[in-house]
């Protein structure tokens, strides 16, 4: 009998595991092409942002430490948000752009850019709507007016 739960108990956990794994090899991360696609968009992205007239207050005044570190919180972020193994330090997104102003004006610009950015790197539509569907959960913390 004690062997018997024994055999259970492994299968099932066996079992979880490769549940896990297939979960983990479907997820957007992956399919994103994994950490250093993530920080390639992130890169791209962040650049449209900053030399964007109509958005380039939200960068001005930032040192090239603080620019490489918002650099990192977004590519952690993303990187969790799509299921990868990152790990995220940074505020909430509340926090992060509290008192700001942005409108949904300029929440609507960042997201053409964010778009402009997945053709440049010819993300699949699924992906690409995946993507913009999580961004979009955001709105709500970070426009202000």
């Amino acid at each position: 009998m004690k062997r018997a739960m024994s055999i259970c108990l492994a299968v099932f956990l066996v079992s979880t595991v490769i549940a896990a794994q297939g979960i983990a090899a479907n997820s957007l991360y992956k399919r994103l092409g994994g950490y250093d696609a993530i920080a390639a968009v992130t890169d791209d992205f962040l650049g449209r942002l900053i030399t964007d007239p109509s958005l380039a207050r939200f960068f001005a005044g930032h040192a090239t430490d603080s620019k490489q570190r918002i650099r990192q919180h977004v590519v952690d972020f993303l990187c969790l948000a799509a299921g990868g193994p990152c790990v995220y330090k940074g505020r909430d997104m509340k926090t992060s752009h509290a008192g700001l102003g942005i409108t949904s004006a300029e929440w609507d610009k960042a997201v053409q850019h964010l778009v402009a950015t997945l053709e440049k790197f010819k993300v699949p539509q699924k992906e690409k709507d995946d993507l913009l569907a999580a961004a979009g959960g955001l709105k709500k913390d970070i426009v202000e007016k």
